[in-house]
């Protein structure tokens, strides 16, 4: 109907945290995992994650990308490698709402669903990191019921996009960002931001 879809795409994002618990840790309790990050160590963890376990997409293209972890020191603890993982990736999708926003586009809120958006803590690091309010749908499934709301739209059950959103997106519940803590993570995210620049030249190399 003459409008475009804007999509950013981070390459690993649940499967960051599973890789890391799988195969690093040596579990499969990811909620257990997560038990002892409270509000209070919420942007204020000195461990930075780069996310590109499969190189990445947007917004920087680089397929030669790899995750790093950065600040690393002799207080660093199990837990903040954790949470440092959900932060990067939350950090990764912010540089696409970055990109957004930069096109004129106000984002007022969003929805998350998913693996990832099983996860309470990450729900709230990511409506802070955003700073926008975060949409829990009913429907848990994202990709697969967007895709079969469109071929409805594309049948004809329903005369528009946002006539068959209406009818069969349902919230049930709404994380809000926290003011104390989305400073925080803002402050954070500034730091984040210059760690792939850093590193871009070095990816190849590591590569070669």
């Amino acid at each position: 109907n003459g409008k475009y879809h804007l999509m950013g795409v981070v390459l690993s994002a649940a499967s960051c945290n599973k890789w890391f618990c799988d195969e690093i840790l040596g579990t499969k309790d990811y909620a257990g995992e997560q038990e002892g990050i409270t509000d209070d160590r919420l942007g204020r963890n000195s461990v930075f994650f780069l996310p590109y376990l499969m190189g990445e997409r947007s917004p920087i293209n680089d397929n030669d990308a790899r995750g790093t972890f950065t600040g690393l020191s002799m207080d660093t603890t199990r837990a903040d490698f954790v949470q440092a993982v959900l932060e990067g990736v939350s950090f990764a999708i912010r540089d696409s709402f970055e990109i957004a926003k930069a096109l004129g586009i106000s984002i007022q809120r969003s929805k998350l669903c998913g693996g990832g958006g099983k996860s309470p803590l990450w729900r709230k690091i990511m409506a802070n990191v955003l700073n926008i309010p975060m949409e829990i749908p009913v429907a848990e499934e994202g990709p697969g019921y967007g895709g079969a709301m469109l071929a409805m739209v594309g049948c004809g059950a329903y005369d528009t996009v946002e006539a068959c959103a209406e009818a069969l997106v349902k919230t049930a519940k709404v994380v809000e960002p926290e003011p104390e803590i989305a400073a925080r993570y803002e402050a954070q995210y500034q730091k984040f931001r210059k760690i792939y620049p850093a590193m871009k030249e070095l990816f190849p190399q590591l590569r070669a």
